[in-house]
């Protein structure tokens, strides 16, 4: 059987020092905010070209904490896209603010600067919602167009959140990595996730110290920096364990060379699948960490289930998008309303996708789609 992310490969190439950095853990006794987490948030800052990090518990409670920084709640409108994992509007609703949703790119299956300046100028005409941030997803792991949603959010006053939960280490043409590309960042350690740890973990990322210090606060129950007992706000309880630090300290050792390996995993796929399916769409100036290989086919469904009978995995992100999802029917959605989303979600797939997927492996998944594409 392929694996569809060969996280055993890469356990195999420093198991030694995950298991040694697990024992000094061990041995310290110290398993919440032990040393070796604040050394992890000088890692990513520094690699993220970002003032402050701050490890936290999941990509969700990474978005809810900068969320709860900008102290945005009922009444406040926070524009995102329709296409992306549910945690992202969640995060919105669970504030008690409105995802309000607008339409992507079809090539890039990132938000739309133009729509999203349409759904703002539509919600201030409305006068029901204030407009308060803006939170793109870096889907698949390629960096949204931040020049102009800064641009956008600059010119309404809002916040940019960036959703970098699949994108850690995207390069925009500005040069700068996601997610340093918004006010906030934010992003998930999930196993899965380009930099994944072994269990749940994210960060947040800023320049600005003050909403460093609100995030630092919110990470556990609104502490006070001077007294952890004088709670000043209502927070979270969301911090990363140390063991889990411990783990990706290492993995940050692989993590460069692996956004490289995944490069030429990509132009693989491209070549090989070329003329067979749609293929997904890396714009000039960037660069995609490929936490997903997503290409699309009408008839997905068939090439799926022949890939299965060869013993290759393969999944959907995300066959339902978010605004007819079940949780969200509040918000008065309905079909047809994202036509470029819906469009998407019907016919993308996704195939194995990490940096140790070899040429043979990749033709072979290749020649399954073919016989199905082909006949």
């Amino acid at each position: 059987m392929i694996p569809f992310i060969d996280l055993k490969k890469q356990y195999s190439l420093i198991e030694n020092d995950v298991l040694a950095g697990i024992k000094r853990v061990l041995d310290s006794g110290h398993y919440i905010l032990g040393s070796e987490v604040a050394e992890l948030e000088k890692q990513l800052a520094e690699y993220a070209g970002t003032k402050y990090a701050l490890a936290c518990s999941s990509g969700t409670d990474a978005l809810l904490m900068a969320l709860m920084a900008l102290e945005i709640g009922p009444g406040d409108a926070v524009f995102t896209t329709p296409f992306t994992f549910f945690a992202t509007p969640e995060s919105i609703a669970l504030v008690g603010a409105t995802p309000v949703f607008s339409d992507i790119e079809e090539t890039t299956y990132n938000m739309d600067p133009v729509k999203l300046e349409e759904a703002i100028e539509k919600v201030i005409k409305e006068g029901k919602l204030t407009p308060k941030a803006i939170m793109p997803v870096d889907l698949f792991g390629q960096a949204a167009n931040y020049k102009e949603i800064n641009a956008i959010a600059k010119k309404y006053g809002m916040a940019v959140i960036e959703d970098a939960c699949q994108g850690f280490g995207a390069v925009c043409p500005c040069g700068k990595k996601a997610p340093a590309l918004g006010d906030i960042g934010c992003t998930s350690f999930f196993p899965a996730k380009p930099l994944g740890c072994y269990g749940d973990g994210g960060a947040v990322f800023t320049d600005n110290e003050e909403l460093y210090k609100k995030m630092y606060s919110v990470l556990v129950h609104g502490r006070s920096a001077e007294d952890k007992y004088d709670n000043v706000r209502l927070g979270l309880n969301a911090r990363l364990d140390t063991i889990q630090a411990a783990v990706l300290i290492e993995k940050m050792k692989l993590f460069p060379k692996e956004v490289e390996l995944r490069q030429e995993v990509a132009a693989a796929y491209m070549e090989e699948l070329a003329g067979l399916v749609t293929l997904p769409t890396i714009l000039p100036g960037y660069t995609s960490v490929w936490a997903q290989f997503c290409p699309r086919h009408k008839d997905y469904a068939k090439i799926q289930e022949a890939l299965k009978e060869a013993d290759i995995p393969s999944a959907r992100y995300y066959p339902i998008p978010m605004h007819l999802l079940g949780a969200m029917k509040y918000l008065g959605y309905k079909k047809g309303d994202f036509p470029v989303t819906e469009a998407c979600a019907d016919d993308i797939f996704a195939l194995p996708m990490h940096p140790y997927l070899d040429r043979e492996t990749i033709k072979k998944i290749a020649a399954v789609i073919a016989s199905v594409v082909k006949g």
